[in-house]
């Protein structure tokens, strides 16, 4: 302990004496050296054996690794207030307003009070805002990542768990109040379970399972969970109480009694959807057709200001049985750690929840990067995703990831650094102290409309599938397959039975390579198949083979019998001999040489001896004789295999 100990406090003690502390300002970190240096001679005292040398790490490591885990210290003192100020201020206000609809929406598809959605836009971005390294993503709810908390809670929490009899009416109530509440713990607990995936998966350099999550499979995955949030909020919309399904199947199921249940739809709460899906339509369509002319879009969600003084003026509630939000607390809520023994029920939903959330804002992030001309730090990604799920949990709040409609308004607005999402949450806090008891008449319709409006451009994803179908038809099977099993299978379990399809695909490729001869362009180095150009010609004396795939034990035995009938097949056309083979192979280790060499002598066991020639260079460098080779037997080379 006391090694350790003298460990961090020297790092520590050489960090504050190395770095620039005079841009912070913090003068009074001088004390700290002199502390330190106390202390370290008081432990030499129990430790005189000990190598200080071997548990001291320099300035610059200290610096690089403290930058790289908290950035803000890296990019805010060197904050642009010129450049950067009034368009980060705009794009903040912007989100901000959005977020007050959004969270809200997004609440009720998680099956919590609309108030907690409202938390979960105010602590998560803070957190974000301090350890992101995305500059123009806007991190909060999401409807994806909200439709699977709401499986969750109402998976464990359902109705039925908090029946009473009325003796007054004679009938069943649910006791609204408590369900919420455990619904709260519920939503709480696997929020912070999958901040914990995240964190350990950042720690550990895990950030290259995105890899594995390829845009085919994303796209589909967004798409097919879109169709679930839809199908959830369509009782809101009609003004209808289907019974909660669960398990495969279930959207069939709910869409089939919401059906059944249509004659029964409130007609105050189906004119109230009709009338602000067309509002939100036409708004949408004028910034659409005004976007080069105003500077700022027309925020649209300021609809829901109107919908509430209408129905507090109207009575909807009153007067047409319109459902509206409900009591909204005004404050937040402290902290409560969360219901440990709901984590072994939710440890699944936790690691799902977990991976979609990194794959949808990493994907979202690495765009913006690359549009410009910074770096995304995955791994970082992760980490600051699970701290902002995390202490969220601890604030009750549910899971948050990257919102594609409010990325795009943070960045339409002005937004430049992450300055614009900690302003808008200043908003979202703002809203909640003070004026979020405003909106307890706003209709439930509303926010129903607002989810199906805001899920429009994930319907647009469908068109991928005629464009896959030209490019590569192997990445439509795999937006096709996920689209429907997530469609019968939930998001969460639709989510694994997508992944191990599309590593299925990946294997598939590998043993079912692509074989082809290829031929020479004239007077060019280019090389391309003989059977898709016509232009190109055979070099004399010369088989060309080459193989999509890299070769390994699972395609080893198809790729010597598609050598022999090609080799054989060529010899009978007459257009080269059967001499012997000179074999590129691409090769990284001596291992993999070794394993090469193996098969290619097995394939020519029942032929005449060969001459091999395993390297790693251009084919046109390897005909040209430029490559120092390995050979077999003396032979003359006549055929080369690629």
């Amino acid at each position: 302990h006391a090694k350790a100990i003298l460990r961090y406090e020297s790092h520590f003690t050489l960090l504050l004496k190395r770095l620039h502390w005079s841009t912070l300002r913090l003068r009074y970190f001088k004390l700290i050296p002199e502390v330190f240096s106390f202390k370290y001679h008081f432990l030499h005292l129990f430790l005189p054996s000990a190598d200080t040398k071997h548990i001291r790490c320099s300035g610059h490591q200290m610096k690089s690794c403290l930058l790289g885990t908290v950035p803000i210290l890296s990019w805010l003192p060197r904050y642009p207030i010129r450049e950067n100020a009034l368009g980060d201020l705009i794009s903040g206000i912007s989100v901000g307003i959005m977020q007050l609809p959004q969270g809200m929406a997004y609440a009720l598809l998680a099956s919590v009070p609309p108030v907690f959605g409202l938390y979960s836009s105010f602590y998560p971005v803070l957190i974000y805002f301090i350890f992101g390294t995305s500059k123009h993503i806007s991190v909060g709810t999401y409807a994806v990542m909200s439709v699977m908390i709401g499986g969750v809670t109402e998976r464990l929490a359902p109705d039925s768990k908090f029946m009473t009899w009325d003796n007054v009416t004679n009938t069943s109530i649910i006791d609204t109040v408590a369900r919420d509440d455990e619904r709260v713990r519920v939503a709480a607990a696997v929020t912070f379970v999958s901040g914990l995936f995240q964190i350990l998966l950042g720690l550990v350099q895990f950030g290259f399972v995105v890899t594995y999550l390829s845009e085919p499979l994303v796209r589909g995955y967004t798409t097919g969970a879109a169709i679930h949030v839809i199908v959830s909020q369509l009782k809101y919309t009609f003004g209808v109480n289907p019974v909660r399904h669960n398990g495969p199947l279930s959207l069939i199921y709910t869409v089939l009694e919401i059906c059944y249940l249509l004659p029964q739809s409130n007609i105050g709460t189906l004119v109230t959807s009709v009338i602000t899906i067309l509002g939100l339509i036409a708004a949408k369509e004028l910034n659409a057709f005004l976007g080069k002319k105003i500077p700022v879009p027309i925020p649209v969600e300021l609809i829901i200001v109107i919908a509430t003084v209408i129905s507090w003026q109207f009575y909807l509630q009153q007067e047409y049985g319109v459902d509206v939000v409900g009591v909204i607390p005004s404050g937040l809520q402290p902290p409560v750690f969360p219901d440990t023994s709901v984590f072994g029920q939710v440890i699944g939903d936790g690691f799902a929840l977990s991976v979609v959330g990194y794959g949808i804002a990493i994907s979202l992030g690495r765009i913006f990067a690359l549009k410009y001309g910074y770096k995304v730090d995955s791994n970082q990604e992760l980490v600051a995703l699970g701290l902002s799920n995390s202490i969220g949990g601890i604030f009750q709040c549910f899971t948050v990831s990257c919102s594609m409609s409010r990325t795009m308004v943070q960045e339409s607005a002005g937004g430049k650094t992450q300055v614009a999402g900690a302003l808008s949450a200043v908003v979202i806090l703002f809203i909640t102290l003070w004026i979020g008891s405003l909106f307890e008449d706003l209709p439930k319709a509303v926010l129903a409309a607002i989810i199906h409006v805001n899920l429009h451009s994930m319907m647009k994803q469908f068109l991928d599938i005629p464009a896959l179908w030209k490019t590569n038809r192997v990445d439509m099977l795999v937006w096709v397959a996920t689209f429907i099993l997530t469609l019968l299978l939930n998001p969460d379990i639709g989510l694994a039975a997508s992944i191990g399809f599309s590593l299925l695909t990946v294997i598939f490729r590998t043993q079912l390579p692509k074989y082809s001869i290829l031929g020479q362009v004239p007077e060019t180095d280019i090389y391309k198949p003989l059977d898709e150009y016509h232009q190109v010609r055979q070099v004399p004396g010369i088989l060309i083979f080459r193989s999509s795939a890299t070769l390994y034990f699972a395609n080893a035995e198809m790729y010597q019998e598609t050598l022999n009938s090609k080799r054989l097949q060529v010899c009978l056309q007459g257009e080269t001999d059967s001499g012997a083979f000179v074999t590129p192979v691409l090769t990284r280790s001596r291992e993999m040489y070794d394993y090469s060499l193996r098969v290619l002598t097995g394939t020519n066991e029942a032929h005449e001896p060969c001459c091999y020639r395993i390297v790693t260079a251009p084919t046109s460098d390897v005909i040209q004789h430029k490559v120092p080779h390995r050979k077999a037997p003396a032979i003359k080379p006549r055929t080369l295999l690629l």
